[in-house]
């Protein structure tokens, strides 16, 4: 999942960036609200996490925007700003949640996931195919029962093949999912990581399949005569 940070206060945007990295998602930040307006008619991004208090045009006004350019992309509200009337005046200007700084590094990363899981129809926190259950909570995949050691690239290509299990990926779509502006993410290193992952699963009955000119499949009707 790509994600767009904006967040004036370089320490705490830098934090947010390194945490959300972790957590295996492709986080970019920018610091003021003119930039983000450019850049999110540029690119697609799955989520924004949205400062109110920007230097020149506030986060608030972003958001109207966006809204009016008819932007669905869905937005987490970060701010100080603890009013009644402030929560309500983010939410009617089309903001998806709203978060109170100082607030939890695991809450917002529980928010996050919520928003992961409506973008794939996935209700679950654990997603299941076949002899493969990947906890998006702990980061964790196990196979009939046994821990897998994954990096944290190749938990998040494999999250997105098990979300689609039986429906093709495409290599464009792993990159833009994984992609911040800092990182050197091709085809080359889609394939790389496919393959790594086909060696970690050998004899699961998991079988990732190319699917030649569009891209990876992971094969339900394999998981299922497994």
């Amino acid at each position: 999942m790509r994600v767009l940070v904006i967040e004036d206060d370089a320490i705490l945007g830098a934090a947010l960036q390194e945490f959300l990295n972790d957590q295996g998602y492709a986080v970019d930040w920018l610091q003021e609200g003119e930039s983000a307006l450019k850049e999110l008619t540029a690119q697609v991004y799955d989520l924004l996490l949205l400062d109110l208090n920007l230097p020149g045009i506030s986060g608030l006004d972003v958001l109207r925007q966006l809204r009016r350019q008819g932007n669905a992309i869905p937005v987490l509200i970060l701010t100080a700003r603890d009013g009644v009337d402030d929560r309500v005046g983010g939410l009617d200007a089309g903001a998806d949640d709203y978060l109170i700084k100082p607030f939890d590094l695991s809450e917002l990363a529980a928010r996050v996931r919520v928003f992961g899981r409506r973008r794939s129809g996935q209700v679950q926190p654990v997603i299941d195919v076949g002899p493969l259950s990947f906890d998006t909570i702990g980061r964790e995949l196990r196979c009939a029962g046994q821990r897998v050691t994954l990096s944290v690239r190749e938990l998040s290509v494999l999250e997105m093949l098990m979300m689609r299990a039986g429906r093709v990926v495409t290599k464009q779509q792993i990159i833009n999912s994984l992609s911040a502006w800092d990182a050197d993410f091709s085809d080359n290193a889609v394939e790389v990581y496919v393959y790594r992952l086909r060696k970690r699963l050998e004899g699961t009955g998991a079988v990732i399949q190319t699917v030649r000119g569009f891209g990876y499949l992971l094969d339900v009707e394999s998981v299922a005569g497994a």
